[in-house]
């Protein structure tokens, strides 16, 4: 099902901010909402399944690829049009500073890899980022990197963000999903037009400063779930009270142990978890233009992975990387998309689906606007390369999912 838009002419803004562009658009438009942990315990446990075994699952997931590759010959111009007028969010720490240009490319931090587990019951991956919000806890990824549109559940399971991540490093965190946006047309008809998400997510856990002490009378507990646990926490002593809570949770990190000491004593232990602070905080979030007009600049930054169709292997998907073009219109029918916007990128489709795509980015402070998110790539030319990536043009309604989102707080699972 479509949703037909007005096509009255895209009104051109430019220097956004620093030119005083007009005030954003009100929230339109259908939006839908899904639960992904919404629960503390729940939430500890999700990433008790991604640190579980040194992080086995972490490092061994597999980037995801389902509708990536569009046929060439479904690929073509089209007509997306503006249905308000332009309009801007600033990016965290950006709200009063006007843009600047820069020769230099210097990577975000605002971006990483969003992990889950999908109807194959295996772990996958894809690009996201982080975007501004009241509460910095926001993240814009491609809307089938949260949405199982493979099978009849809602969402994916177990999602995670990790700005950053590096083969099972977490240095800014790992923040665990509490609620997905997208819109009513893609949760509903799977409308490639409307194929975006914004996830609010905890606060991060990060590794602790010190270990719980434990002298000759209080042995320390062992994890019983998979070694790895010393990276998001520490064993914390508790009440028989708390501990029978925790005790009824079937939990991939064995998140409580009661030991008995020498003198004959029980002793109650639960796994704490080390408060990381806000995702915005940490990385900053990019700001976001909707209704912009075709054919602006775009850097595109993701982790394509994945060979191109010929069989080269031109990524590796375990590192950050950019590529820059203009926007065009474009449609691709065979995923249901009649007004997207494409870019000229070699990215692989691999890895690279939920790619942030920045207009004026600025590499000094690494910000910029979030204009799009790569839902799919094609060869256009036939030579077996691919040469472009696909995004929703990014309109009033996509204005008014994020709206739905952006002021949503989550808090701390610590």
């Amino acid at each position: 099902m479509k949703r037909t838009l007005a096509f009255s002419g895209v009104i051109a803004a430019t220097g956004l901010l620093a030119s005083g562009l007009a005030a954003p658009a009100q929230a339109s438009g259908d939006v839908a909402s899904k639960p992904l942990a919404s629960t503390g315990i729940a939430a500890k446990n999700i990433v008790g399944y991604w640190y579980a075994e040194h992080a086995a699952n972490l490092i061994g997931a597999t980037p995801y690829n389902v509708e990536t590759t569009v046929p060439a010959k479904h690929v073509s111009t089209g007509g997306p049009a503006a249905d308000t007028k332009p309009g801007v969010v600033p990016a965290i720490g950006d709200e009063k500073k006007t843009t600047a240009k820069s020769k230099n490319v210097n990577l975000p931090k605002t971006t990483g890899k969003v992990f889950f587990v999908a109807s194959d019951d295996k772990p996958h991956w894809c690009t996201a980022t982080s975007v501004q919000s009241a509460y910095k806890n926001l993240v814009a990824t491609a809307g089938h990197c949260v949405y199982d549109t493979e099978s009849n559940k809602a969402t994916m399971d177990y999602w995670v963000f990790v700005p950053g991540y590096y083969q099972g490093k977490t240095p800014w965190g790992i923040y665990v999903g509490k609620q997905a946006f997208t819109h009513y047309d893609y949760d509903v008809y799977e409308d490639a037009d409307r194929d975006y998400a914004f996830v609010t997510v905890y606060n991060g856990l990060k590794a602790p400063h010190d270990g719980v002490p434990y002298g000759d009378d209080k042995p320390k507990p062992t994890v019983t779930g998979g070694e790895g646990w010393e990276n998001v926490g520490s064993w914390q002593e508790v009440t028989k009270e708390v501990y029978d809570q925790y005790k009824g949770w079937d939990t991939f990190i064995g998140d409580v142990h009661a030991v008995k000491d020498n003198k004959g004593v029980w002793h109650y232990f639960v796994w704490k978890f080390e408060d990381a602070g806000a995702l915005g905080a940490n990385v900053g979030g990019q700001g976001l233009a909707y209704n912009q007009k075709l054919g602006k600049p775009v850097f595109v930054f993701g982790y394509p992975s994945g060979s191109h169709p010929d069989g080269n292997y031109a990524y590796s998907g375990k590192t950050l990387k950019w590529s820059y073009g203009k926007t065009f219109a474009a449609t691709a029918p065979s995923i249901k998309g009649d007004e997207l916007q494409g870019v000229k990128s070699s990215f692989t489709g691999e890895g690279s689906l939920g790619s942030a795509w920045l207009i004026n980015y600025n590499n000094s402070r690494r910000l910029g606007y979030l204009n799009g998110v790569t839902i799919a790539v094609a060869d256009r030319d036939g030579n077996k390369r691919i040469d472009t990536s696909l995004s929703p043009y990014f309109d009033g309604e996509l204005y008014g999912v994020y709206s739905a989102a952006k002021n949503l707080w989550s808090g701390s699972i610590a």
